[in-house]
Order: structure tokens, then sequence, then C-alpha cells
């Protein structure tokens, strides 16, 4: 005799397993997208005079990215991550994430990635950096890094949001995300973001931006259901 569906997803939470991995038809989605309200503050130009080298390998200018908006004030580099209410995570991903320099330039702004993953520092430029995380719960470190060397890797063992910079450029700045679940995303210049995969329950959604803080939101997933969450931050008076 079969038994009914529900008596089966009933003995898979009592063995702990995550529903949503066993059948797509339970998981839920949450999408949203992430806006700036205000007028956002005007990039300015990054002066790199001091250091040659980099001139040169810059032959248009870089601006800063405190604040980087697409159309409508769609808000770029946001880390959006399920804070509460998600199935506990087992262990860290296997593929290593990595943050390169180019340019004088951290190629990705926001890396964002879980405790325990392989975080690999490469150096793409024909000169020397210097990496240095910044974090308050986790290990600090400082190493230089050669043109030409073999890439630096590291892991964080403490959810935290950190920002790195290089000591020899202090123009470049960076953050790592690192997150205790592997429900998130990082929004690109259309503010957009997906959270798939979610079991049913309630959970918390928070949204981070560099320099505008948090936004916290509770929502509640049903079996198969696609919900949609924007978040608007407010721009700083200038």
């Amino acid at each position: 005799m079969r038994r009914p569906a529900r008596a089966c997803l009933a003995a898979l939470s009592l063995l702990s397993i995550p529903v949503a991995a066993v059948t797509g038809q339970t998981a839920g989605t949450i999408t949203g997208k992430v806006t700036l309200k205000g007028i956002p503050p005007k990039p300015q130009v990054i002066d790199m005079s001091k250091e040659p080298e980099c001139v040169k390998l810059n032959p248009k200018q870089h601006l800063t990215e405190d604040t980087v908006t697409g159309p409508g004030n769609t808000l770029k580099n946001v880390v959006v991550f399920i804070s509460a209410g998600a199935p506990a995570t087992s262990s860290a991903p296997t593929t290593p994430v990595s943050l390169n320099q180019q340019n004088c330039h951290y190629a990705t702004r926001v890396l964002a990635f879980q405790v325990d993953q392989e975080v690999k520092i490469i150096n793409s430029d024909p000169l020397t950096h210097n990496i240095h995380p910044m974090p308050v719960t986790n290990r600090e470190w400082n190493k230089v890094q050669l043109k030409g060397s073999s890439p630096i890797s590291s892991s964080f063992t403490k959810p935290e949001f950190l920002p790195v910079k290089c000591n020899l450029h202090p123009w470049m700045r960076a953050y790592f995300a690192v997150l205790g679940t592997s429900y998130f995303a990082v929004t690109g210049e259309d503010g957009l973001f997906t959270l798939p995969d979610l079991p049913p329950g309630k959970y918390t959604v928070t949204a981070w931006h560099e320099t505008y803080g948090t936004r916290n939101e509770e929502i509640t997933v049903a079996g198969g259901q696609k919900l949609t969450l924007d978040f608007v931050f407010s721009a700083r008076s200038q």
C-alpha cells in the first residue's frame, strides 16, 4: 500500500533531511529587487598618481564603488541572504571562490561565500600587492603577494562582513561576506536577486550594503511558492 505523500514528507522531516533537497515540488523561491531612494552620491575618480605603474595599467580611470546604481536607482553589490530560519548547512562547498587583483583594482567588490569555504586571492598584476582582511570576530592576517606568485589560500570560521584592503595601494577596497548559510545572492547593477530551493517555513531575509547598512524582512514560504520581496535603502544626505 502506497503511503500518502504527506506522511512521507513528515518522515523525512523527522530524519532531519531537508525536504527541498528531495523534491522540487515543495521548494519555494524568493525573488526581488534592491533599489536606492534619493539621489545617489556621484562616484569620484580614484587618484593613482603616486603609483605610476598603476596609472599605466589604467588609461581609463577607475571610479569609486561605494555606491553603484543602475537604471531606476537599482543598487549593486548588496548581499541578500537568509539570516534566520534556514536549514543547517552540513559542510562548506568544496569549490573555492576567488578574489582577483587586476589593474590595481579588486575585480570583485563584494565576495560572498560560506564559513570554512576556501578563498583564493589572485594577483594578475605585474607588481606587488599586500592583502589585508580586517575582521572583528575572525583571525586577522596581512600578507604580501609578489607578481607572478601563487594564489594565497585562506578561509574564515565565523560569519562576518569584513573589509579587505591593500596596504600598498590604499584605494583598493573589497568586502568579504562570510555567511553561515548557503541561501544568499549578491545583486548586480540591475539590483535583482533570487533565493531558490527554500523548504517551507518562516524566514528572516537580510539585505546588506557597505554604505547603507542592513534591512530585514520576515517572510513565510509555503511549499512550491514563488514570492517577491523588494528592499529599499535611503541615500544619505550629501
